[in-house]
């Protein structure tokens, strides 16, 4: 896991080492421990290290030994020795045991298209010397991040904004009003915006080639999912994604550096260590807890499935105290505005576990692959809702909207009066309507209503599954989307702020491209999701940790420290003219949104929340936070 940096001169002036220095100082917490350069006229291409394989041979960029192509790279090709082995078949003479080796070699050998052989998390640059071409790319879900910037002549690229903000000079960054917005319907900013002006992020599976003098941005991962033909069985199925599940997870195991888990105490985690007992033993494991005031904490969960899987527990105990004091710095290290409540335990947990690993697996994904969200259980049985009558339909939807506190079912509700299934997914994965959203804004700062722009950012995927069911269709959106852009992004964030690499065996390319072809009975099943992935633990793990409710690090306990911090320091941002945040929006909308939640009348503490993750990255990004070297 490591840290790229890069410009481009469309020119031809040549690019100098010290502009390069500069974007990857940046980003040294990503690579401790090492940095190289190539500069190559009019590119130049920057590395920081964090060695994980091939600790003496893994210096970058890497070339071939002809120098014609040279590669920087952020992340892990899993299934890097077979690519090695079939290159070495067509005559390909390696120097190093490193992953990156076979991504010089492999683009040699097949251009492009080696982008579809690789299995593993990547946001890469490749020079092409002899056709002067550069070649960006992010892996196919999105796990590591490629920014980018092109202006006055000249293309920027990194792992974070902060590399591409530190070599555009002084000029300091500025906020995208219409990506806020974006922001504060969603809590996360979709690919290609970002919330700082001028600076895009690839989307995932996608690539941007720069070559003669313009820049082009296109899918490179194009995969379509197709039902199974016959049927598969629960049985069969499950003996399959199981089978995949053990070779992913002996994949993402290779390591010459200490390895470990973050241990939830919940289903996905626990299976993770299961299956890595299978390829060796006296695991290191990682929690984090608020102590035992908190019904909802999971340190004891946890402790018990260390102890009935016999991994080297640590528990992490965190206060409201240490929520408030370290918000800011969680915000910086994020670099884009992200409102899910888990950043907070994310960031201690990879902080502790540094100081014994340098590689931990992570459980993300089934709920994303196998329905684990109410929005699941709204796609799988939506159609049937569709064919009430509109007379028996409206009282349920008034009686909803008596229940202030239950933003869920009436978010679930209004999805489910879409007109569409473009409607549909903008409205189940909104806090609040789009309307009412840009109403929040001064007059003349959004360009146009941001009702569609969540699906303009899916139009060139969202063609690639006719072939799945309703529940298929939102997984497969969700994935390439909502995935990566928020839950993988504040995942690959927080823990490169502590150097840490985290990986994703669940998101094994394998394992993903079987699940989006499974249909909606063996994901969400008489009102239970996850159905099949459960079925695969219950092969594992005692029904103690099987029957336990997703707890995800006791994210609840934030959202409980926030309500309670609504009446306190927080709320006097909402009270305070000087604010950062009105300088976009208008006050007396923020305001009505917080008495009617202190009234009880609306649950907001989602948008609130996101109100003071945007209040805090606007006061770093004043003092230049996100440019800071």
């Amino acid at each position: 896991m490591c840290g790229i940096c890069g410009k481009y001169n469309f020119s031809n002036r040549a690019v100098e080492r010290r502009e390069l220095e500069k974007m990857a100082r940046s980003i040294r917490h990503r690579g401790p421990d090492d940095e190289g350069y190539h500069l190559d006229g009019p590119v130049g291409l920057g590395f920081r290290r964090l060695s994980i394989i091939d600790l003496e041979g893994g210096h970058q960029p890497m070339s071939d030994q002809e120098k014609t192509t040279w590669v920087v790279f952020n992340g892990e090709i899993y299934n890097f020795q077979e690519l090695r082995t079939e290159l070495e078949g067509f005559g390909h003479v390696f120097q190093t045991r490193c992953d990156t080796e076979v991504i010089v070699h492999g683009y040699k050998q097949w251009g492009d298209e080696v982008l579809n052989r690789l299995n593993g998390m990547f946001g890469l640059a490749v020079w092409d010397a002899v056709r002067r071409r550069l070649l960006l790319a992010r892996d196919a879900f999105g796990i590591k991040l490629v920014y980018y910037r092109e202006q006055g002549g000249s293309l920027w690229f990194g792992s974070e904004i902060r590399a591409v903000c530190a070599g555009m000079g002084n000029e300091r960054p500025e906020a995208d009003p219409e990506a806020l917005s974006l922001f504060l319907r969603y809590r996360y900013t979709p690919s290609p915006y970002t919330a700082v002006k001028g600076v895009c992020k690839l989307a995932p599976g996608t690539k941007l080639v720069v070559e003669d003098g313009a820049c082009q941005t296109s899918r490179w991962y194009r995969f379509a999912p197709t039902p199974f033909v016959p049927h598969k069985s629960a049985a069969e199925a499950g003996e399959e994604l199981l089978d995949l599940y053990r070779k992913a997870v002996r994949r993402q195991l290779v390591s010459d550096v200490p390895l470990g888990l973050l241990l939830s105490g919940g289903n996905d985690s626990g299976l993770l260590l299961a299956l890595m007992n299978e390829n060796g033993a006296d695991w290191r494991t990682f929690t984090v807890g608020y102590g035992e005031s908190f019904a909802y904490d999971e340190l004891g969960d946890a402790e018990e499935s260390a102890r009935i899987l016999k991994s080297r527990h640590t528990s992490v105990r965190i206060s409201r105290a240490i929520f408030e004091q370290e918000l800011s710095n969680i915000v910086g290290s994020l670099e884009e505005p992200i409102a899910t409540s888990s950043i907070v335990p994310m960031y201690f947990v990879c902080q502790r576990a540094r100081e014994d690993v340098k590689v931990c697996l992570v459980g993300q994904g089934p709920d994303e692959l196998f329905g684990g969200y109410p929005r699941h259980l709204y796609a799988r049985y939506g159609a049937a809702w569709s064919t009430v009558p509109r007379w028996a339909r409206v009282p349920v939807e008034r009686a909803a909207a008596l229940l202030p506190r239950n933003e869920r079912l009436q978010r679930g509700l209004y999805a489910l009066g879409s007109d569409g299934p473009k409607n549909y997914y903008e409205r189940i994965l909104s806090l609040l309507p789009a309307e009412q959203i840009d109403g929040l804004f001064w007059d003349g700062l959004l360009k146009s209503d941001s009702g569609e722009r969540l699906t303009e950012c899916w139009a060139d995927f969202l063609d690639l599954a006719p072939d799945t069911d309703e529940l298929g269709k939102l997984q497969f959106a969700e994935i390439r989307s909502t995935l990566p852009d928020e839950l993988l992004m504040y995942a690959d964030k927080l823990s490169m702020a502590h150097s840490l690499e985290l990986r994703v065996p669940f998101l094994d390319k394998d394992v993903v491209e079987y699940a989006e072809r499974l249909p909606a009975d063996l994901k969400v099943r008489n009102g239970v999701g996850k159905w099949l992935h459960k079925q695969v633990c219950r092969e594992f793990l005692p029904k103690s940790i099987v029957a336990r409710p997703k707890r995800g690090f006791a994210m609840n306990v934030v959202d409980s420290w926030f309500r309670d911090t609504l009446g306190g320091t927080m709320a006097s941002t909402f009270e305070d003219d000087s604010a950062s945040i009105y300088q976009f929006l208008r006050p007396a909308a923020v305001r009505q949104l917080y008495t009617d939640h202190a009234a009880g009348r609306r649950d907001n503490h989602k948008v609130l929340f996101s109100l003071i993750v945007l209040e805090e990255w606007l006061k770093g990004l004043s003092v230049g936070e996100v440019a800071a070297v």
